[in-house]
């Protein structure tokens, strides 16, 4: 899902209050606490998560594929380091396979492993291969977890009743496809509900957006809480034609998931609770 899909992703891969109301443009808090806010929105809500993923990828003659997989999510303290483990359950084709992320916020490059049943493999992701597809889906590795705020320079183009609109330019342009990347993100929730992605001259390739955010009741330090969370979201390949949606459902927050899920061991025979 599959870093930020999932997306978002997978697609974004989400919690904050502030702003009720429609806030002055000399209220506006500055580029660096929106960035931060909409990164803790879109990856750290909760100290773990766990949900059902199902993408729907449709070609530009419409002709379409399914994958259905299983996703957890667990924070090593507050938006600092996290731990993914994705595993998949349909088709036959890509059932048991497991792709894990180890994802640091210094600024390191993170760690990714994709087992492959089918030959019994364990294939380490290089940080050159996070911005490839995501199992043939229009989401890509890096989204499933979430790009690092820390790659990007940000700026705050445009403030409106409604959103910030965030331009974001890569530090290291010779490592991604696209020159910069525009949010924009929800005054009131602060979800990132749509992000466009630029290649030169001002080429609008890539769009990821939110079409449906839930409110999913959970338990923290023992009180109710609500996270309002991303549970449809679309991304579209504009040089492809290509189309991927994503549904979250079955979302489970702060299960108290062990740390020693996230490691090798885990990849080639996944506990019970995480393959249903």
């Amino acid at each position: 899902m599959m870093k930020k899909i999932l997306f978002i992703l997978m697609f974004t891969i989400i919690a904050g209050f502030a702003f009720a109301g429609n806030p002055s443009a000399s209220a506006d808090p500055g580029v660096d606490e929106i960035v931060e806010k909409a990164n803790h929105m879109s990856l750290y809500q909760g100290a773990s998560v766990k949900g059902r993923v199902d993408l729907r990828i449709t070609d530009k003659q419409g002709r379409t594929r399914h994958r259905t997989l299983n996703i957890l999510r667990r924070d090593n303290g507050e938006d600092g380091d996290q731990k993914y483990f994705t595993y998949f359950q349909a088709p036959a084709d890509v059932r048991k396979m497991v792709f894990m992320v180890h994802k640091y916020t210094s600024g390191k490059d993170d760690d990714r492993w994709l087992y492959m049943p089918a030959m019994d493999l364990v294939k380490r992701i290089a940080s050159s291969d996070k911005r490839t597809s995501f199992v043939g889906s229009d989401f890509l590795y890096e989204d499933i977890s979430g790009r690092n705020i820390l790659e990007d320079f940000h700026e705050l183009i445009k403030s409106t009743d409604k959103y910030y609109i965030i331009k974001n330019i890569p530090k290291n342009p010779g490592s991604v496809e696209f020159e910069h990347s525009i949010a924009h993100v929800d005054k009131l929730s602060f979800i990132p509900v749509k992000i466009e992605f630029y290649k030169k001259n001002n080429t609008l390739y890539r769009l990821m957006e939110v079409e449906e955010i839930k409110n999913i009741k959970a338990m923290e330090d023992g009180k109710k809480v609500v996270y309002p969370t991303t549970t449809k979201s679309v991304v579209k390949n504009l040089e492809t034609g290509s189309t991927t949606e994503m549904i979250f459902s079955k979302v489970k927050y702060n299960l108290g998931i062990g740390d020693n899920l996230f490691t090798e061991r885990y990849l080639r025979k996944p506990p019970r609770d995480v393959m249903r």
